[in-house]
């Protein structure tokens, strides 16, 4: 039976009570600050985010298209660290509760200790991990919460998608297409019919990412899944030095509206 974490559950709740799909921006800790992170945080909470993603910083992301490199490095070159990120998800929840899931690699919570990631960050406040480079069939027992959130590729063939259903909790996170992060010009024409197929598998929430970035993208988008991650397009304006409180808002708007 999958365990969803309270605050993710009433997210995807309230937006099937509300006939929308959730907006969930990503932005990688520490860039260009720590202390700026938690700002920006609120900042897109403010704009309409219901779900933050936030990545925490590593040498060798390999899922991660050049934008999100770039911050993932900067991040790192300016200090910061796993236990960094996690004091910066303590500041955010002492002001919020919008749901937060980490984005991230095995290598730094296996460095950090495997069980006492998952104990300081749900202390934390962390409600969902993203794994990126765990794959399904990996026997790693982890503590109840945070809860661990499944990718599926636009590739995963059937028995695999149920294998990778049945592990998973919070939401299902679809890449919308193969490769890396970065933006795309257009969204790929099998992605409803991709969709209906995980539905077939799960229950739980379909939130769908990788690509995302403008605000047409994110309507089109939000008619299908129950969330939509935009991620590099919000990294490159931080990167730029530019507010992404005008943006977001936005595309919370395109997410929130799209089926009106």
């Amino acid at each position: 039976m999958n365990v969803m974490p309270d605050r993710v559950e009433q997210l995807f709740r309230r937006c099937r009570e509300e006939n929308r799909a959730a907006f969930i921006p990503y932005i990688c800790a520490g860039d260009p600050t720590l202390a700026a992170t938690v700002d920006i945080a609120l900042e897109l909470e403010r704009a309409g985010a219901d779900l933050l993603e936030l990545g925490v910083p590593f040498s060798d992301p390999l899922a991660d298209g050049i934008v999100n490199q770039l911050a993932a490095q900067s991040a790192l070159n300016g200090g910061a660290t796993t236990t960094g990120v996690l004091d910066c998800v303590k500041k955010i929840r002492a002001k919020s509760e919008i749901p937060i899931v980490l984005y991230t690699y095995l290598n730094p919570v296996v460095q950090f200790g495997f069980e006492r990631f998952h104990e300081t960050a749900a202390g934390a406040g962390v409600d969902g991990l993203l794994l990126l480079d765990l794959p399904p069939d990996e026997l790693l027992v982890a503590p109840a919460r945070p809860v661990h959130i499944r990718l599926v590729a636009p590739t995963t063939p059937g028995d695999r998608l149920q294998k990778i259903c049945d592990g998973a909790a919070g939401f299902i996170y679809y890449v919308s297409r193969e490769g890396v992060t970065g933006a795309q010009s257009s969204m790929a024409s099998s992605l409803r019919d991709r969709v209906a197929e995980i539905r077939t598998h799960t229950e739980l929430p379909i939130a769908i990412g990788f690509g995302i970035s403008t605000p047409e993208q994110a309507s089109e988008v939000a008619r299908i899944a129950d969330g939509v991650v935009v991620g590099s397009a919000i990294v490159e304006k931080i990167g730029n030095g530019v507010a992404v409180g005008g943006f977001a808002r936005e595309l919370a708007s395109a997410v929130h509206e799209a089926r009106r």
